[in-house]
């Protein structure tokens, strides 16, 4: 196995999709990339992510300026890691939401996020001399907050840890449907390097109680109408759910995680080997699944250091 990201030799241009999935509401998507969401009110729009830098943040820019020339207020930002925030100057938002859970992140880890980050992806982070910094948010709630874009209701709430210890979901009432971040994906391996294995899968039934119409996931494309909806939470669950348990058998009888790595690439491979970023997240969810099953409750912090010393522990 070559000491390198997967992702580091994935150099092309995606192709961006801008799909409406409610009156008003948008999910840009780019083949697995991360995506954004767009949530138009009577006055002016909240943003859903910013992507990784100001350039991809002003991609989102041009395909909201094709449907709305109302300006941008709001930007919430799902959970905290660098390919999803550091764009946020782009917007020029009066207010940049987060759960406190997820601004504890960017104290705790932020620019170690950051530099990690920026060797896994370079396509992403192309134009990176723009970032003027970490993205620190403006307004930060606990549990759930409510945005009025005029009379259009916006609420945001922090439902359980899954991806991150702050994983916030954006519900919009009127339409019924949900930006959930990185808790859900569709055709795109969930990355787990930061995550919460056992409590992934409740927070997926809160989201499931929800029995919304559509959804704009963290990676992959709209989910629209309910059959499309509970396809991706299932195909979710199924993800994490076969992560983790490999790696946690092997955990119980003190093996390695290289063994780990073997007993979790045996159950993922033949269901998730073409999901988009596959091959780039599962050194970490392997590790991470490793970690829990072990008791290290709460996700170490990656730097260039750890990445080192996983790939030779994965060399056997």
């Amino acid at each position: 196995m070559a000491k390198a990201f997967a992702s580091q030799g994935d150099l092309s241009e995606k192709t961006i999709t801008f799909d409406e999935i409610g009156k008003d509401l948008w999910a840009f998507t780019a083949e697995g990339d991360p995506n954004s969401g767009v949530i138009i009110g009577d006055e002016s729009v909240m943003i859903i992510e910013a992507q990784a830098t100001p350039r991809l943040a002003h991609k989102v820019i041009e395909k909201l300026r094709t449907v709305t020339d109302k300006p941008i207020s709001h930007l919430v930002l799902t959970h905290y890691h660098a390919v999803r925030v550091l764009g946020a100057s782009a917007y020029g938002a009066d207010q940049i939401i987060m759960s406190d859970a997820a601004r504890a992140m960017v104290l705790e880890r932020g620019q170690e996020d950051w530099d990690s980050e920026f060797q896994r992806f370079p396509r992403l982070f192309e134009g990176h001399e723009s970032i003027p910094g970490l993205t620190y948010p403006t307004t930060t709630f606990s549990d759930a907050m409510t945005v009025y874009l005029g009379t259009r209701r916006v609420d945001i709430k922090h439902i359980g840890r899954a991806h991150t210890s702050g994983d916030a979901i954006i519900h919009v009432p009127d339409e019924n449907v949900m930006f959930t971040g990185d808790i859900v994906e569709d055709h795109s391996a969930c990355y787990c390097g930061d995550g919460y294995f056992a409590d992934w899968g409740t927070t997926l039934d809160r989201i499931a109680a929800y029995d919304v119409d559509a959804i704009a996931p963290g990676r992959g494309g709209a989910l629209i109408g309910t059959d499309a909806v509970a396809r991706a939470i299932a195909s979710t669950r199924d993800f994490v759910h076969s992560t983790y348990a490999p790696a946690a058998r092997v955990a119980a009888k003190g093996g390695s995680l290289k063994q780990a790595w073997d007993a979790v690439r045996e159950a993922c491979d033949p269901k998730f080997k073409d999901y988009a970023i596959y091959e780039h997240c599962l050194p970490f969810n392997v590790s991470r699944a490793y970690d829990e099953a072990r008791g290290i409750a709460y996700p170490r912090i990656w730097t260039d250091q750890r990445d080192l010393e996983m790939w030779a522990a994965l060399q056997g």
